[in-house]
Formats: structure tokens, sequence, C-alpha cells
């Protein structure tokens, strides 16, 4: 780790990876010869069509996508997507889907419910303050959607196993998991995730949709708020991020190149959440806020016996250059971000002072 910089452990923004942000800084004046820095150059130009494209062919390589499935870049982040999914899907007489599992399903809920559309939440894990993800739910076999957030970035829960919905496409939000393991894409209509968290910085959302669900798009609501306009556009229907998209770029390209792919990405997440987790369990110290059957990969939440010492814990591992410790300010306690870019020895390095901060306070 350069001396300049510090392990990286907030929830979003969150950590890029170091070559990524090196090749960057490498280019940023210049970008691909273009004499341009690449927040200057033309999205119509040969240089942003060469990222946007690369950007899309190795998403549908990552998930193995076929024919079926379009790779979209949308702005507004992941909280748009709350409110474009149902006005793109659900018109008279449809209904979907929700499971809530924590503060970003309640907000997808309630931007359906805002426009008036028919659906009902299915199952929900309110009832213990979201610990947990709920198991043997009775889908609507004549829903034209189930919706589900497959990671909490704030209760620390995700689904280990994706929901049998019955053949009824899964629409994920997966901003906070996205590229984290292998997906069997059969299961899923429609994913978004925002890029700040797990794949690039804030100002664009990952889209990929099957084709039947462009389908049922319809002309009556605005051009901007249509999956069809980025679908028809190449996501270029109007000036795109482009800053952003060339990152997701970037991060894709070390996902495959460097990492090696999604398969040797989830045992490197496995080893890191292990290693943390294990330690967890071993101490009367700290103490985790997820049901264990539940529990994130990529944001581990955790208490410690009082808000004063959490405070402190929070202060000493900035000391220490650990960055990111404090939770989400509607739960408190403390929350370790450990997305893909955040290497094996940053939670190696967050044990030791764990271990050194429970001797010392303990």
């Amino acid at each position: 780790m350069k001396a300049d910089r510090i392990y990286n452990f907030n929830a979003g923004p969150a950590a890029l990876p170091l070559p990524v942000l090196e090749e960057i800084q490498a280019s940023f004046l210049n970008f691909a010869d273009s004499g341009m820095s690449i927040t200057e150059i033309s999205h119509r130009s040969k240089w942003f069509d060469e990222v946007i494209n690369d950007a899309v062919e190795r998403v549908k390589r990552i998930f193995k996508l076929d024919d079926r499935y379009r790779v979209l870049f949308v702005q507004g982040g992941a909280s748009l997507q709350f409110c474009m999914v149902p006005m793109n899907f659900l018109g008279d007489g449809d209904t979907a889907d929700y499971v809530n599992t924590g503060t970003w399903s309640t907000k997808a809920i309630k931007e359906a419910e805002i426009q008036g559309k028919s659906i009902k939440v299915v199952a929900s894990s309110e009832d213990q303050n979201f610990s947990y993800i709920p198991e043997s739910i009775a889908f609507n076999p004549n829903a034209v959607f189930a919706h589900i957030t497959s990671n909490n970035t704030i209760k620390g829960t995700q689904w280990a196993e994706f929901p049998d919905t019955g053949g009824v496409p899964i629409v994920s939000d997966m901003s906070s998991d996205i590229f984290s393991r292998p997906l069997d894409m059969e299961k899923f209509g429609l994913i978004y995730a925002g890029a700040q968290k797990n794949m690039g910085p804030a100002g664009v959302c990952l889209v990929i949709i099957r084709e039947d669900l462009l389908s049922r798009v319809p002309q009556t609501i605005p051009t901007m708020l249509r999956y069809t306009t980025f679908a028809e556009k190449n996501s270029m229907f109007n000036t795109p991020p482009c800053f952003s998209i060339y990152t997701v770029q970037l991060v894709l390209k070390w996902l495959e190149e460097t990492i090696g792919g999604l398969d040797k990405m989830a045992a490197l997440n496995r080893q890191k959440a292990d290693l943390l987790y294990d330690y967890m369990d071993q101490s009367e110290f700290y103490r985790g806020t997820a049901e264990k059957n539940s529990r994130s990969l990529m944001n581990v939440t955790f208490r410690l016996p009082s808000e004063e010492l959490e405070k402190t814990f929070v202060a000493e591992a900035m000391q220490n250059k650990l960055g990111g410790l404090k939770g989400h300010r509607s739960v408190g306690g403390c929350r370790a971000s450990i997305y893909n870019p955040t290497p094996l020895s940053a939670v190696e390095t967050l044990v030791d002072f764990m271990k050194t901060f429970e001797r010392n306070h303990g």
C-alpha cells in the first residue's frame, strides 16, 4: 500500500482498484493519444465508441449473456431505477411482487406505490429489523416480475441463493454486489446497479435487461425514462457520463484480466469475509448484526459494547489508516465494506487492528 493512501472501507462511493486509478491518472490528460482528457472527448467520437462498446462486451462475457440481454448505461443511479422499473413494465391490470429486506427495498416499494402501480409485498424481514433474508416465499405466478435487493448495505444481509419464483423474472437491485459472484442469468429479467459501490464512481447505473421486457415499455412515458430509448441508441441518446463509463470499463478489464473472472473474484470475496466474520464470532467484544445464514460478503456490520467505544474505534482506526468504518447514520454501529477492489491485505490489517483494540479496551 502506498504511504499516502488508506485502506478504504467506505460503503459508497467506495474503493476502486489501485491499478485502475493509476491507469486513469496516467491517461487523464491525453486519453488514447487523442490530445484530450477522457472528460473532454466527444461521446460521438471513435475514442468513446471503443470505450462503451468494450464495456458492453466485457459485461456480456463476464456474465455469459446471450443475445436476449441488452447492456445499458443510465444516469440517475439505482434510485431512478426504483421508479423506472414499475413505470416501464406495469400497465393497467399488471402486478408485481416485491420482497422487503431493508432501506433500499423500502424505497423501491415506495416509488412503485407513488405511481399507483399494483404491487404486493410478498415477504419482509422488517419484523426482526431486517437482520435476515426471508425464505419460502409464495410468489404470484401471474406477476410481471419479482423485485429483490440482492445485498443490503445498511443491515449487512445478502441473498446467498436467489429465490425460486416459479419462472417469474427477477428484477434485482445489485448496486452493492454486482460482479462479486457468478449468476444464473436465466432467473433474471433485469438487473440494475449504481456504479459507486462495486464497479466505478458515481454518475452511472448499469442496467442489464432481457429483450422480452423491452417489448412491454409504453410510448406514453417520458423519453428519458424509457429503457427502449437507451437500448435503441447504445446508451447515447444524450451525452452519457463518459468518465464514469470509462472507469467501469477499466474495472471490468481488471476483473477479467487481473483477477481472472467471477469464480476467482467470488473465492477471494469469501476468503475476505470469512476472515472477518470468523474473528468476530470468537470474540465477545464485537457482535455481528446480521443472522449468520444471511450475512453479506460485501458489507460486514457489527457493534461494540457501547456507542462510546464505537466512536473511539472509528477514530483510532482512521489514525491507523483504516477509513470508512462508521455504520450508516440510520442504524449506527460499525461497518466494513469489503467490495471487489478491497484487497485481502486490507481485511488482514483491519482484523489485526480489531484484535489490538479489543486488548486495549475490552
